[in-house]
């Protein structure tokens, strides 16, 4: 195990207190991590880089965003006004701007950080009707259900608790934007780093840890 901060080996305690074979778990397994897993394994059945492509050549853009939402949808990871902000977007004329730019967000050249500045680009430009749609769940779930060994999903409050749980900077901006990102790719590594011996397999049981130190779901 890594020498941990006194800050680490709270949270680590923390996380085996409700699941004391840690990211194997029976309990784990079936309230955190499954429903996760198996919305990844509904995204790749017709959204993994060869079938989007196929979709994006067709111009099957309605098709494409339509798939996305329902993968969305098996996860209760955006709020119900996220949820609605995103399906009107697309549903108002934002479907080809949503499919392309999260083609490139998943798939696309340039760095990380460019192609996340273009995202919430694309983002920010969807059409809003009730609500607003640049939200950091909304700009980072997609990322996290998609490529979870790349990517995490920021949930504001839980994280921010998460980070002051562990001790760590975090650079949180309510608008989303690279800086914020990165930090918490930042602490998601060190997480990993940290906790190596439980065998975090991907951004998936990293998300679930943060989530256990934050979330009221996990009380004292």
């Amino acid at each position: 195990m890594a020498r941990l901060s006194p800050a680490a080996r709270r949270c680590r305690r923390r996380f085996l207190e409700f699941f004391p074979d840690g990211f194997l778990d029976e309990t784990y397994l079936e309230t955190e991590r499954a429903y996760k897993w198996d919305a990844h394994r509904h995204w790749n059945a017709e959204l993994a880089r060869r079938g989007f492509e196929t979709l994006l050549d067709a111009g099957a853009f309605e098709k494409i965003a339509d798939h996305a939402i329902r993968v969305e949808s098996r996860t209760n990871l955006l709020f119900s006004f996220e949820k609605m902000a995103i399906r009107d977007a697309v549903r108002s004329g934002g479907a080809q701007r949503f499919a392309e730019g999260l083609y490139d967000w998943l798939y696309g050249p340039g760095s990380t950080k460019a192609r996340f500045d273009r995202w919430v680009a694309t983002v920010d430009a969807l059409p809003r009707c009730q609500t607003r749609v640049l939200t950091w769940p909304v700009v980072t779930v997609w990322g996290f259900l998609a490529r979870p060994r790349v990517h995490i999903f920021l949930k504001p409050t839980v994280t921010r608790i998460a980070a002051e749980e562990y001790d760590v900077g975090f650079d949180y901006r309510s608008r989303p934007q690279w800086r914020t990102y990165e930090d918490l790719l930042a602490f998601a590594k060190r997480i990993r780093d940290d906790q190596a011996d439980l065998h975090p397999r991907d951004m998936i049981d990293v998300q679930s840890f943060l989530w256990i130190q934050g979330s009221d779901e996990y009380p004292d």
